[in-house]
C-alpha cells in the first residue's frame, strides 16, 4: 500500500487547517504516505491547534495509520494511512474548535471504510471562524447527498465560544462509488426561512431581535416572498455554555441552497447580528452562482473523488476553494477547470463553472 511519500507545503495558499483537512483526507484515501511541514506558518498562532489534532489522530484511528509530529504547536507531521475501516470513533476538541470541520475531514474517508461508522464529534457546534452545525445540517447535507449517500447528523448538546462542550454524532454507511454533480441551473427563490436561538443566560427577546432585523434586511430586497426565520430558545439540556446566532437560507425551484449566518459576540446588538446574516445570504444571491461561497471549497474533495465529470456553479471563487483544487490535483490527481460563466445573464456577474473530472474512486471494502 505504502508507495512514495508526498510532501505538502502547509504554508501555501490558505495556508492553515484546511491544507491539513485536505491533504490528510486524501492521503487516508488513496493509501499516500504524506508528510506537511510549515503547517498554518502565517498564523498568529502557528502549528497544530486543537481541534486540528483531534481531526489528525480521528483519521489515523480511522484507518490504524501511524502519525508522527502531533502535537500542540507542532509545524510539521508525517503520516502513514493503512486500511479504512469503519465502527464507533470520537474526536474531541477540548475547546470551541468546530465539529463541523471534524466532519469536514472525515466524511470522505468514512465513504470508503470496509462498513458503517458512527463518529461522535465533540467541540463547538456554532463557533466562529466554521460553518454552524445548523448550515451543515441544513445546507451542506442536502446537497452533499447528491454524490449519492446519506447520512445521518444527530446534534446532541450544542457548545459556543469559550467553552465548546457540544456533541454531534455522525452516522454513515460506505459506498462502492460516488455520482458525479451537475449543479449549474440556480433557478429561481421560492422560499426563505432560518432560525434565531439564544443558549443559557441570554434572554429570548435576543432572538426574536436578530429574526426580525434580518427579515426586515432581506424585505427591502426581495419583497414577493414570506420570510421565515424561528426564534428558538435552546433547551437547557441540549445546550452547553451560553450563545446567540443565526441562520438564514433561501431555497431555489432547482434545488439549490444558499445560507446567511452570524454570530453573536460580547457586546455587538442583536439588530447587528441579524442584519450581518440577512446582507450574507443576499449577497450570495446576488451572484448568481447555484452554490454559496461556503459550500464551494466543501464539494471540491468529492468532485475530486466521484466517477465521472461534475460541474458546479458559483460566485467570486475563494481562496478555501482554489486551495482544495490544487491539493486535490497534487494528491488525488483529479483534473479541475474554471472558467468564466458563459450564459447570457451571467454577462454582468462575477459567476464561474468549476468543472471536474474525477478520479473514480471505488471502495476496495465492497
Amino acid at each position: 500500500m505504502a508507495g512514495q511519500r508526498v510532501e505538502v507545503d502547509g504554508g501555501i495558499m490558505e495556508g492553515g487547517g484546511q491544507i491539513l483537512r485536505v491533504s490528510t483526507a486524501l492521503s487516508c484515501l488513496l493509501g499516500l504516505p504524506l508528510r506537511v511541514q510549515k503547517i498554518r506558518a502565517g498564523r498568529s498562532t502557528p502549528g497544530l491547534r486543537p481541534q486540528h489534532l483531534s481531526g489528525l489522530e480521528m483519521i489515523r484511528d480511522l484507518c490504524d495509520g501511524h502519525l508522527e509530529g502531533a502535537e500542540i504547536g507542532s509545524t510539521e507531521i508525517v503520516f502513514t494511512p493503512e486500511k479504512i475501516k469503519g465502527g464507533i470513533h470520537t474526536a474531541d476538541t477540548k475547546t470551541a474548535g468546530s465539529v463541523c470541520l471534524l466532519m469536514q475531514v472525515s466524511m470522505p474517508c468514512v465513504l470508503f471504510a470496509a462498513s458503517p461508522s458512527e463518529l461522535r464529534l465533540k467541540g463547538g457546534t456554532n463557533a466562529e471562524m466554521a460553518p454552524q452545525i445548523d448550515y451543515t445540517a441544513m445546507v451542506f447535507k442536502p446537497i452533499v447527498e447528491k454524490f449519492g449517500f446519506q447520512f445521518n447528523c444527530d446534534i446532541k448538546m450544542r457548545g459556543y465560544y469559550p467553552k465548546g462542550g457540544g456533541e454531534v454524532i455522525l452516522r454513515m454507511s460506505p459506498v462502492k462509488q460516488l455520482t458525479p454533480i451537475n449543479l449549474t441551473d440556480r433557478g429561481s427563490v421560492t422560499k426563505i426561512y432560518g432560525r434565531a436561538f439564544v443558549a443559557g443566560v441570554l434572554p429570548f427577546k435576543v432572538a426574536k431581535d436578530m429574526a426580525a432585523a434580518a427579515v426586515r434586511c432581506i424585505r427591502k430586497e426581495i419583497r414577493d416572498l414570506y420570510v421565515n426565520i424561528q426564534p428558538v430558545q435552546e433547551p437547557k439540556d441540549q445546550a452547553f455554555g451560553n450563545g446567540n446566532g443565526i441562520i438564514i437560507v433561501a431555497e431555489t425551484s432547482t434545488g439549490c441552497l444558499f445560507a446567511g449566518s452570524s454570530l453573536g459576540k460580547r457586546g455587538v446588538n442583536a439588530d447587528k447580528v441579524g442584519i450581518e446574516a440577512a446582507e450574507m445570504l443576499l449577497a450570495n444571491l446576488r451572484h448568481g452562482g447555484a452554490v454559496d461561497e461556503y459550500l464551494q471549497d466543501q464539494l471540491i474533495i468529492f468532485m475530486a473523488l466521484a466517477c465521472g465529470v461534475s460541474r458546479i456553479k458559483t460566485g467570486p471563487v475563494t481562496l478555501h476553494t482554489q486551495t482544495a483544487i490544487h491539493f486535490a490535483e497534487q494528491l488525488a490527481k483529479a483534473k479541475f477547470s474554471v472558467k468564466k460563466s458563459e450564459d447570457e445573464e451571467d454577462a454582468s456577474k462575477d459567476t464561474y463553472i468549476i468543472e471536474c473530472q474525477g478520479i473514480g474512486m471505488t471502495n476496495p471494502y465492497l
